[in-house]
């Protein structure tokens, strides 16, 4: 018995920049001459995101400024609030944008929430416990017998893994009901200073929550059936994207050798894996990339040998909300959906290790 998608439901904070003004505002807490303003201008604007929201930001929507989280560097040395602080300001906000999404995608697969069985959480970006597990097994009304599953730090690739995890437990159980919820608030982790890769890693994350019900296949005539998942360890990339705790927030890394990483080892890698599953590169007919980046896309489209319409759906996601780590690619696979895509669909997504993880729906 295999696993389907039954429903999927988004979220996204209230407050929102655009590209243009996120450039103006990093600028004051990265200050340098004015060689390094412009290359954060340009950095800014090649990233391929347009508009993203956090919610850390003040200030009304038309002029939007940072919150009272972030306030401007007193020194050269200041590298802004501490861990603690950013984790309160998790603890306070990501409950809602999960419930939001949650109750979406319990909504969009027309089950209620007293019929859910298991509960499988995704995050990196902050930690609680009690965590938001049971906070939404609270706020949610979830039966309080509903088996819990955390999936932490494992990054942008994480719902991978939450669909994954999701996907076997409906998969042996008739009855089963999965309710899988990722949520990230990236912006909490805004880094002082010109410390480049770091500056990368701000000027692409942003905040969001989705969610999607997963049930076994015959659940629901017509659903999107989780045919195969696959992951690999690219070797010697141990160092090409990190994520670590730091009394400063947590600190990514993300090397500008990701894209040629990828476009190296991404094909031999999927293919043997798609012939395991009988199929072929040629027959997938939509695609799901996870937009780490514009780079990363086009890294993505050319080890596959992919035309860039099969991109589009990816990068008008990045446009539209940055990379929001591990909801984003949820947000790809509803937008696929509620285009009505042609299937069977192929989807991958990037973490730490360098780990590939890639799902195929039919």
């Amino acid at each position: 018995m295999s696993a389907a998608l039954l429903g999927i439901g988004t979220a996204t904070p209230r407050g929102s920049v655009s590209q243009q003004r996120a450039a103006e505002l990093a600028a004051a807490y990265a200050p340098g001459g004015s060689d390094q303003q412009r290359l954060l201008k340009v950095l800014y604007r090649r990233t391929g995101v347009e508009r993203r929201g956090s919610v850390v930001l003040g200030g009304t929507p038309d002029a939007p400024a940072p919150g009272p989280l972030f306030p401007l560097p007193s020194d050269d040395g200041d590298r802004g609030p501490g861990t603690r602080a950013r984790m309160e300001v998790y603890e306070r906000e990501a409950p809602a944008l999960a419930l939001a999404a949650a109750s979406a995608a319990l909504t969009d697969a027309d089950v209620q929430s007293e019929r859910i069985s298991h509960l499988v959480v995704v995050t990196c970006t902050g930690f609680v416990a009690p965590g938001l597990d049971v906070w939404l097994v609270r706020k949610l009304g979830l039966p309080s017998s509903t088996a819990r599953v955390q999936v932490g730090f494992m990054g942008c690739h994480g719902a991978f893994v939450g669909l994954r995890t999701a996907g076997a437990l409906a998969a042996t159980d008739a009855d089963a009901r999965v309710l899988m919820v990722a949520v990230e608030l990236c912006s909490l982790h805004f880094q002082y200073g010109w410390e480049p890769e770091q500056v990368v890693a701000n000027a692409l994350f942003a905040d969001g929550a989705a969610a999607a019900v997963i049930g076994p296949e015959q659940a629901v005539a017509g659903a999107l059936r989780l045919a195969a998942h696959g992951s690999w360890l690219a070797p010697g990339t141990e160092d090409a994207m990190t994520w670590r705790i730091g009394d400063r927030g947590f600190e990514m890394t993300l090397s500008a050798e990701v894209p040629l990483r990828i476009r190296e080892s991404l094909r031999e890698q999927v293919a043997p894996w798609l012939e395991a599953n009988g199929q072929t590169l040629e027959g997938i007919r939509s695609w799901a990339i996870h937009p780490g980046g514009s780079r990363i896309v086009t890294a993505v489209g050319q080890a596959l040998g992919l035309v860039p319409a099969a991109l589009e759906a990816s990068r008008s996601v990045l446009a539209q909300h940055g990379n929001m780590s591990s909801p984003t690619i949820l947000f790809v696979l509803d937008r696929l959906r509620r285009e009505d895509a042609p299937r069977p669909w192929g989807a991958v997504a990037f973490g730490p290790g360098l780990t590939t993880e890639a799902m195929l729906l039919y």
